[in-house]
């Protein structure tokens, strides 16, 4: 992979690692919106592997596999969050059902069900499932995506290597989303679960759980409005 002066030969490796950014923008398209072009996620990913061309140095402890990856990955994440998929109207919708559902669990002690917040945002059932389905279109992001979600900012990880701070930051930030994860219901926590660790797409976890697409997306939503709520709560 190094020419006789011992530089990266950048023709072969773009050869090598465009594979790699075919199987990660699949691996993406497959649970974002149709609106979400292949095409756009490729190029998105061609352009972290060129910049991890340009910034890769050897002896940083990173093999170049695992750092192009991680750029590939970042840059399609990047072009993702450029995106403004939800009007205004529904983003305020997201903030009420936030809010409620914050209210609710502090009345209760335990997370609300889905008549409760519909009752508390003075919506019928079926209007809040509309609601639930129009803010899921922007949240089908990976997992690392919902950290974000809760307010926190990206770690600056410079070129490549995140400081000791900024990664215990991560580890505490990782700790708080595994815990508001399991104080989900059984049904959204099973969910989050097949959607991102098992990564089964959409249509195989209504299959599972025996209910239809568009319901696993509203139930998907929920739990994210959930995890949101309590993620923004102090540490």
């Amino acid at each position: 992979m190094y020419t006789a002066q011992g530089k990266i030969d950048q023709t072969q490796l773009i050869e090598q690692y465009l594979p790699l950014v075919r199987r990660q923008a699949l691996a993406l398209q497959v649970r974002l919106p149709a609106s979400i072009e292949l095409d756009d996620m490729i190029q998105a990913g061609t352009v972290g592997l060129l910049e991890a061309l340009n910034r890769y140095k050897a002896g940083q402890g990173a093999s170049f596999a695992t750092f192009a990856s991680q750029r590939i990955r970042g840059a399609m994440l990047d072009e993702l969050r450029t995106r403004d998929w939800l009007p205004r109207s529904v983003r305020r919708g997201a903030r009420a059902m936030d809010e409620a559902i914050r209210q609710l669990e502090q009345q209760h002690g335990r997370p609300p069900e889905e008549h409760e917040i519909a009752l508390a945002l003075e919506m019928p059932l079926e209007e809040y499932r509309q609601l639930l389905t129009d803010t899921n279109n922007g949240q089908l992001l990976p997992f690392e995506e919902l950290m974000e979600e809760g307010g926190e900012g990206r770690l600056p990880i410079g070129d490549g290597q995140a400081t000791p701070f900024a990664r215990l930051l991560d580890q505490e930030q990782r700790g708080r989303l595994v815990a508001a994860i399991e104080a989900l219901p059984e049904r959204e926590k099973l969910l989050m679960a097949l959607y991102y660790q098992e990564e089964l797409n959409l249509k195989e976890i209504g299959a599972v759980l025996g209910v239809t697409e568009s319901r696993v997306c509203q139930l998907h939503s929920q739990a994210v409005s959930r995890l949101r709520t309590r993620l923004a709560e102090p540490g």
